[in-house]
């Protein structure tokens, strides 16, 4: 019993480490746009989640098989796994204010 104890407090410490915002970003290659994409993302969630955030990089041309699940229909796009509910943006993520308000992330204040 104490075995099966341990394992759930292990679970549990798994889930608290995991990062409050979890992304997933959908490119087809290495095309200017995916680049821009990735660049813009890393550039926002730096800004505004530093330390809060995954991103999980999903090549449809590696894995085509992988854009059903979440119904992609464009690349590249943007899926906010987590915190629910699900939301997607589609394009190079260059207007950040637009990154913000689809992802519902506050911004930071700059004084």
């Amino acid at each position: 019993m104490s075995a099966a104890r341990s394992l759930a407090s292990v679970k549990r410490g798994a889930a608290r480490a995991k990062p409050e915002w979890q992304l997933r970003l959908y490119v087809a290659g290495k095309t200017s746009r995916s680049i821009a994409a990735l660049e813009n993302l890393k550039n926002l969630c730096e800004t505004h989640l530093a330390g809060r955030y995954s991103i999980e990089i999903v090549d449809l041309l590696v894995n085509p098989q992988l854009a059903a699940g979440d119904q992609i229909l464009a690349v590249p796009t943007l899926v906010r796994k987590f915190p629910e509910p699900i939301r997607k943006i589609i394009g190079d993520l260059s207007n950040e204010e637009r990154v913000l308000v689809g992802l519902d992330v506050q911004p930071v204040r700059r004084e």
